[in-house]
């Protein structure tokens, strides 16, 4: 078993940043890909950010790209989601969750269907 615990979010006005996190017990996640999703009121759950098992290699998706880094610290089994430039259509539950097991050839999924762990979720509130 993983548990994963989300922190960091909060409310800030359009154009401030937020750092969110995402800490693991359980396991180490030094093997599995991560990815951050989130789910705004009355939307389907989306594809914000993944990065390989290494660290290696990062993927976004094109609304958050250029804004959003993702990051991780396998020493302290933690995964980072930096947020700038925030914008009232960012406003969402953000999640973390792992892939037991990733594909070998260095991609991620990016459907939330081909995660096996999640965390509850961290709310961002952002206001125009």
């Amino acid at each position: 078993q993983v548990q994963l615990v989300e922190s960091g979010g909060g409310s800030v006005q359009a154009g401030g940043s937020l750092r969110l996190s995402c800490a693991a017990s359980g396991r180490t996640l030094s093997t599995y890909n991560m990815g951050w999703f989130r789910q705004a009121p009355g939307r389907r759950r989306e594809f914000v950010a993944a990065i390989t098992w290494s660290g290696g290699r990062t993927f976004y998706a094109d609304y958050v790209k250029g804004r959003f880094t993702i990051s991780r610290d396998n020493a302290n089994n933690a995964v980072y989601l930096q947020m700038n430039d925030l914008n009232p259509e960012d406003t969402a539950i953000y999640s973390c969750a792992a892939d037991l097991n990733p594909d070998s050839d260095g991609s991620v999924y990016y459907s939330p269907y081909e995660y096996d762990y999640w965390g509850q979720g961290t709310l961002v509130t952002v206001s125009s």
